[in-house]
């Protein structure tokens, strides 16, 4: 007689095939999406219920009911995020402070709806299925930040932007300044759009009109002295705990190494790192952030031109190394930061989940590690962050592991552009050129 375990075995090996074959269908992935958002829901209902707030939310309350009475972000005051920020935070109030939280999780459905629908050709593709499974596991590995902040808004407009940049090219330019005016993490989107793409003008094009809209209507109530304040509110701030260039600091922290501290900035209400040469590291980082940037634009100049003499610079071919310099040029604006908040991993994701429809091949693995880096992440905030800010040594070897991923990340991404393409890659491009083999290997 089989003992329960082997029978448990048994039940689960039929039934995973099957469930598989479930959430590869319209059907399967429709409910998934509805799973993962109510898993949301009920784990903010309690909130929702008293008209709380969770996350970064209360802080967007405030400033909107502050609007609400007269003193508005970036037209009365600088503030910290640029104006398209306002549009989301403002939408959430709609109903009155009460339903904020529940509102804005309203309005986050729909932005991740508009991301499952562009990954797969709203649920005709097939092939986007992976990747719009991976982007609702993502949801799940951030859950404490991934609905609860500004990125929620931005990721998914990078996400349709990146998936019709070949066939949309002046929608998917509306849409990266749209997520740029959000949080400006997608204007390294722009950057590694304009630099490749045969189709820059339309993509300028399209930003440039949302741009201008936003900045018309800012300096059109009096704020345009405040348009631009996002990007020099914060220059002089210390290095956060979280953040890469921070970790030799943690350490010595954990070591009790002298004047070595991690403390509190209670005006960004953030931890920080203090001891011998954080303060020149600090101002390292903010050099080598344009020097990184500068150098990732040339080698994707470079790779463009090897394309063009080889003959293989195809729409395809354009919009994977768009992707390729998309992700090397974010996580440059991670790795050489003064800050390292949890939500940065949702400027990463996106790019990734775009990666698995345009070349899963490619980007499986960094999908895998991407996984991890947000596993990890939730890890050290917020389930081990008391520990963290106390320099607690498991905590602190967390950090540094997901540090060290995304380090690593940022390294295979600089690989993979200076990396010739192999003669692989060049023949599949000249064979789908020819139409020799199926237009769907092209994916």
């Amino acid at each position: 007689m089989k003992s329960l375990g082997v029978r448990a075995v048994e039940r689960w090996e039929r039934f995973l095939p099957v469930a598989v074959r479930f959430a590869f269908t319209r059907r399967g992935l429709i409910t998934g999406f509805a799973v993962v958002h109510l898993l949301y829901f009920v784990g903010l209902l309690h909130v929702i219920v008293v008209g709380g707030t969770e996350g970064d939310l209360p802080l967007y309350r405030l400033w909107a009911e502050q609007a609400l009475h007269g003193h508005w972000p970036v037209i009365d005051m600088a503030w910290v995020y640029p104006a398209g920020a306002l549009v989301p935070i403002m939408a959430a109030i709609a109903f009155g402070p009460w339903t904020y939280q529940l509102v804005w999780l309203l309005l986050m459905v729909a932005a991740n709806w508009l991301a499952i629908a562009a990954l797969t050709g709203n649920l005709r593709r097939r092939k986007g299925y992976v990747a719009a499974w991976y982007w609702l596991a993502v949801q799940l590995l951030l859950a404490p930040v991934s609905m609860l902040r500004l990125e929620g808004f931005a990721a998914p407009l990078a996400i349709a932007a990146l998936v019709w940049l070949v066939r949309r090219p002046a929608l998917a330019g509306a849409l990266i300044a749209a997520a740029t005016w959000i949080k400006v993490w997608p204007a390294a989107l722009a950057a590694a759009a304009v630099a490749i793409s045969s189709l820059r003008m339309r993509i300028i094009a399209g930003g440039l009109a949302v741009s201008a809209a936003i900045a018309g209507v800012v300096i059109a109530f009096g704020g345009g002295h405040n348009l631009f304040s996002f990007a020099t509110i914060q220059g002089d701030r210390s290095l956060q705990l979280e953040a890469p260039i921070a970790t030799p600091w943690v350490w010595a922290t954990v070591l009790g190494m002298p004047g070595a501290e991690i403390r509190q900035n209670y005006v960004l209400a953030t931890r920080e790192v203090a001891g011998p040469g954080a303060q020149a590291a600090g101002v390292l980082v903010t050099w080598l952030m344009p020097i990184a940037f500068a150098v990732i634009l040339v080698l994707l100049w470079r790779a463009r031109r090897r394309a063009l003499t080889e003959g293989t610079l195809t729409p395809l071919a354009e919009q994977r190394l768009i992707l390729r310099g998309a992700f090397a040029l974010t996580a440059a604006l991670i790795v050489f930061n003064k800050v390292g908040s949890p939500q940065y991993m949702l400027w990463l994701a996106p790019i990734v989940a775009v990666g698995l429809v345009i070349d899963r091949h490619a980007w499986s693995r960094v999908a895998e590690w991407m996984a991890m880096v947000c596993f990890l992440t939730t890890l050290v905030f917020p389930v081990l962050y008391l520990p963290l800010i106390d320099a607690h040594p498991l905590a602190a070897a967390v950090l540094l592991a997901r540090n060290v991923l995304v380090v690593g990340l940022f390294g295979w991404s600089i690989v993979a552009l200076w990396r010739p393409e192999t003669s692989l890659v060049a023949l599949r491009e000249r064979l789908a050129l020819t139409g020799s083999i199926p237009v769907v290997a092209r994916g």
